[in-house]
């Protein structure tokens, strides 16, 4: 049996919600400018990259979804570069973060994304594996492209179940 503080509830993302953990992607509202003749609204800048050494590189990734609930029984972070997750589909996505706490995840935090929306984590956030909800999971991903380890995982004792409120 699953006790209460072991559940995590999902939420709606939002750039204030998830500022703590990294940056919010979402073309809303009026673009910084208009280009290509005022056909097109740039939105300007709106994560930022963060790396050790190394470079940015653009990968694409294909996730199988997940079914909720979902147990979540680790989670892992990139100390060496910030990793955005860009949906190359209609569909949101789940993203699951925690604050650091003495090197460790603290309490998970989930939250949905809505499709046109996009997230950056910050340098050594640790978060969740990429986790689509729908098929196909296929994201563009901008990250870190360079030599050495930049990969921590975390491996929790009982594992966090991840549902939908109620």
């Amino acid at each position: 049996m699953t006790r209460a503080d072991d559940r995590i509830l999902i939420q709606p993302i939002s750039a204030g919600g998830f500022a703590p953990y990294g940056d919010f992607l979402e073309a809303a509202g009026a673009p910084d400018k208009l280009i290509n003749q005022g056909l097109c609204g740039r939105y300007h800048d709106r994560a930022h990259l963060d790396f050790a050494d190394g470079r940015a590189g653009i990968s694409l990734f294909k996730a199988e979804p997940r079914d909720l609930p979902m147990p979540l029984a680790m989670m892992e972070r990139h100390p060496e570069g910030s990793q955005a997750f860009i949906p190359m589909s209609e569909h949101g996505f789940l993203v699951i973060v925690a604050p650091d706490v003495d090197g460790r995840p603290g309490q998970p935090l989930a939250f949905e994304t809505q499709p046109g929306q996009a997230i950056n984590y910050h340098r050594g956030t640790w978060h969740g594996v990429l986790t689509p909800l729908q098929a196909p999971g296929i994201f563009a991903v901008v990250d870190r492209i360079g030599t050495g380890a930049n990969l921590q995982e975390h491996w929790f004792d009982t594992p966090y179940v991840v549902v939908r409120p109620e």
